[in-house]
């Protein structure tokens, strides 16, 4: 079936937009305050009054500081609270590094709560049979919930070529497992040996233990908890480790595949989703680690519509705004497509048409601009 019910071809959906343009230095034009009024445009206040609501986001982990600030989950926690939300609670695969980043109970008035639990044992499993991707294992407090906010830090990312909304849903509502059958579709990791100094960079720098060295100085991948996240392809510093990523197209279905099992999990009318184009980085939040912007920070977009508010999300970050100091020095862009494909080479608009063909949403969209 389609996941959202409010699919109308006749209407295109709104994606609520606030700018951070400003006339004169006055609060009512900063930010936080067009976000409280984008708040209160929203409808949230129908779609939570009385309901279990999560709020997905990404926590952030080591040295990462791009994050969305604390001031404005603040703001989201203490509005939700206000339009009679019931056992509010924020929620992320990981939640270790959470008060590092100034998300604490404390301060956001709300628990912080580890989606799988604190074994990571608490899921719920769903199937689909696409190639080998066979399990949707949807995380217990997600699927527990009555109301999913999907707040989201935009930014690129290598597998997908951006990460937003989708990812923050495929990617991060789901157990490892699932997010290593996903990643798998996209490929294997060769190893070159020929090019290999053996430095450890890529064992050092995976989160999940999954690559190692032998006694013999082989590579070697334990595939039962690689994510294929190709943070050992990226820091390898003599191209020794690759991606076989011939079936990129088959991972963005995949995201897509396993982004409609999780909201099948709610009721119509019972997601939203808030992305922050802010801290526009080249790679993903779980690198653990932050670097300079790709464009100035654009603001704040929402929408009932997942693939309304991921599609004027990409259309906002354009390549003639591009900041050079935001990718590696030395690094060139591809010449063609959208920056974030010009930086990882991936067409990031692929995982939208997946999205659009299983009837989650539209493309085509009203921007509406909240100041």
């Amino acid at each position: 079936m389609a996941t959202n019910p409010n699919v109308n071809q006749n209407v295109k959906p709104h994606v609520l937009y606030a700018p951070l343009d400003f006339s004169a230095y006055e609060v009512e034009q900063t930010l936080p305050a067009r976000f409280e009024r984008l708040l209160d445009k929203s409808g949230l206040r129908e779609i939570v009054n009385g309901k279990v609501t999560a709020i997905k986001m990404h926590v952030g982990r080591n040295a990462g500081f791009t994050t969305i600030h604390p001031l404005f989950v603040k703001i989201l926690t203490d509005r939700l609270k206000a339009y009679g939300a019931e056992k509010l609670y924020i929620t992320d695969q990981e939640i270790d590094s959470a008060r590092a980043r100034g998300y604490t109970e404390e301060f956001l008035g709300v628990p912080i709560l580890d989606a799988c639990g604190f074994t990571g044992k608490y899921f719920y499993e769903k199937q689909v049979d696409f190639q080998t991707f066979k399990n949707v294992d949807v995380a217990g407090y997600i699927h527990d919930a009555e109301v999913l906010i999907d707040l989201s830090h935009v930014k690129g990312h290598g597998c997908c070529g951006f990460g937003g909304a989708v990812k923050n849903i495929a990617m991060g509502c789901v157990t490892d497992r699932t997010r290593g059958q996903i990643h798998r579709l996209e490929g294997g990791i060769p190893w070159d040996e020929s090019k290999c100094v053996h430095c450890d960079k890529c064992v050092a720098s995976c989160n999940h233990g999954a690559n190692s060295f032998d006694e013999n100085g082989k590579y070697e991948v334990n595939f039962h908890h690689c994510t294929f996240c190709q943070h050992c392809v990226k820091v390898c510093p003599t191209g020794a480790l690759s991606l076989d990523d011939s079936n990129f197209d088959w991972f963005q279905t995949g995201m897509a595949l396993c982004t409609q099992s999780v909201l099948d999990t709610f009721a119509p009318n019972s997601a939203y989703y808030v992305n922050f184009l802010m801290n526009i980085t080249a790679v993903c939040d779980c690198w653990g680690m932050s670097t300079p912007s790709l464009v100035p920070d654009i603001g704040v977009m929402a929408s009932t519509d997942i693939v309304a508010v991921e599609r004027a999300s990409l259309d906002a970050i354009k390549v003639e705004n591009f900041i050079r100091q935001g990718a590696p020095s030395g690094s060139e862009l591809g010449a063609t497509g959208h920056l974030l494909e010009r930086l990882h080479g991936k067409n990031p608009f692929i995982q939208l048409d997946a999205l659009e063909k299983l009837g989650l949403g539209r493309q085509e969209y009203e921007l509406v601009t909240v100041r």
